[in-house]
This record gives structure tokens, C-alpha cells and sequence, in this order.
């Protein structure tokens, strides 16, 4: 019973698409349940045409870079680590700079791994506005670079979450920088990294304090970005509010 009933929605779904598909290589259309003759030239019409091509090479660009975006937002961190290893060791091409287990060397490793983090979400916000401000933007006159600006600064706020999101992402990293920087007491030793050593040797209390440690900072930074974002929200809705003061007194 439910696979019939998954047949037959199924089927309601994909008819109209075949039809559209039948419909698009048929030479006349007209009064009929299915279309008579064979024929591209419609396939061929559109792809001659100059504006439709670029909007289909621009949208597939964008779908890509989307795509390999978000891919990279599971990009598995001892990957991240292996191979900046491998560019900064002796034998790679990067070898002449001398950052293997350095502090330079993991703040590169952090900076691949949460870039596309920042990348994707910022993007997905920017995206949002947009489409809900871009229209009006567009209308008044405002180019791609201004209404780039102007969008981000109606989002700034959306933005610091995304700087939140990108510094939790760093700040609990362990494989990457444990590879790079060698986890060198005094040097290249980091929270996280202290954290596993002494969990592998077996002192728990010690990881467990550095675990509050690490967490405190972070509950911190939260909650002084969340008063400074609800005291600039309270000055703006004071400067609109008496904006409309001054506006209706006139």
C-alpha cells in the first residue's frame, strides 16, 4: 500500500517534467496530448543567444564555488595539518621558510581550516539580504561594490556571530596545530593540545581545569559581543525613536 501510494506521487511529480522535456525536442505543440516532430532548434536558439549563456556560465560558477565551499566546511582537520606538513617540511616547496613546528605554521593551518567557515556563512548571510534588500537597492542606483557595503553594514551584527563561529572553530582545534607545531612546551604548546597530552597521561584533573579554562574564554567572548551587540541596538532604536520625535513636532 505505501509503495503504490509512493508510485503514483512519484509519478505525479516527474510527469509534468517529461512533459516538458518531450515537449522541448517536439516541432509543433499545438492541440495535442504530445507534440508532433522532432527537432532542436530550440536547444540551439537559447544557446546562440549571447545573454543566456553568460548567465549560465555566470549561475554554474556560482553553484560551484558554493558547492566546493560548503565541501571544505568538513574539511578534516589532521588532512589540513598533513598536508601544510608537507609544504613546510625540508623536502617541500615551502620548506626555505622555516615555519615547521612554528607558531607561524599553526596560525596557517588554523587560518585554512576556518576560512571557509567565514567564507560560506558569510556568504549565505550576504546571499539573504540580498535577496530580501538587493531589489530596493537596485532601483535606488546602487552598484555591486555600494550594495555590497551597504549589506554588510545592515548585517554587521549577523557578521559577528560568523566572527564567533570562525574563533570557536580555531580556538578547539587539535590535530592540525598538534602536527604543525609539534606541540613544543613553552613554544608551540596551545590550550587544546595541553588538554591531550595530559588526558594521555592520565592526569584528568589538570585536563578537566584546562577544559574550564578553555570554555571560561569562550563564555566570556560570548557575552561581551552580546552586550555590545544589545547596547548598539538600544542607541540605534534611541537615535530612530527620537528621529520620529523630531519628525512629527515638525
Amino acid at each position: 500500500m505505501v509503495r503504490g501510494i509512493s508510485l503514483i506521487y512519484g509519478i505525479y511529480l516527474l510527469l509534468p517534467i517529461a512533459l516538458l522535456l518531450v515537449g522541448s525536442a517536439g516541432g509543433n505543440w499545438t492541440n495535442t496530448l504530445l507534440p508532433t516532430g522532432i527537432t532542436g532548434q530550440w536547444y540551439l536558439d537559447l544557446w546562440l543567444d549571447t545573454s543566456f549563456r553568460k548567465a549560465f556560465v555566470s549561475s554554474l560558477v556560482v553553484a560551484m564555488a558554493a558547492c566546493a565551499i560548503n565541501t571544505l566546511l568538513a574539511l578534516p582537520s589532521v588532512v589540513v595539518g598533513l598536508v601544510i606538513y608537507l609544504l613546510l617540511s625540508r623536502s617541500g616547496p615551502l620548506g626555505f621558510l622555516g615555519w615547521l613546528f612554528s607558531f607561524k605554521a599553526m596560525v596557517l593551518a588554523q587560518t585554512i581550516l576556518v576560512l571557509p567557515v567565514v567564507t560560506a556563512l558569510t556568504r549565505q548571510t550576504i546571499e539573504d539580504a540580498d535577496r530580501a534588500h538587493g531589489e530596493q537597492l537596485r532601483s535606488l542606483g546602487a552598484g555591486t561594490f555600494v550594495r555590497a557595503l551597504l549589506l554588510v553594514a545592515d548585517e554587521r551584527y549577523a557578521l559577528v556571530t560568523v566572527v564567533i563561529a570562525a574563533f570557536g572553530r580555531a580556538v578547539s582545534e587539535v590535530g592540525a596545530v598538534m602536527i604543525v607545531g609539534g606541540n613544543i612546551d613553552g613554544f608551540t604548546r596551545v590550550m587544546t593540545t595541553a588538554i591531550a597530552l595530559e588526558t594521555s597521561k592520565g592526569d584528568l584533573p589538570l585536563a578537566l581545569a584546562l577544559g574550564l579554562v578553555l570554555l571560561g574564554v569562550v563564555l566570556l567572548l560570548n557575552a561581551l559581543i552580546a552586550l555590545v551587540r544589545r547596547w548598539r541596538e538600544r542607541a540605534e532604536g534611541r537615535g530612530a525613536a527620537s528621529v520620529v520625535g523630531l519628525g512629527v513636532s515638525a
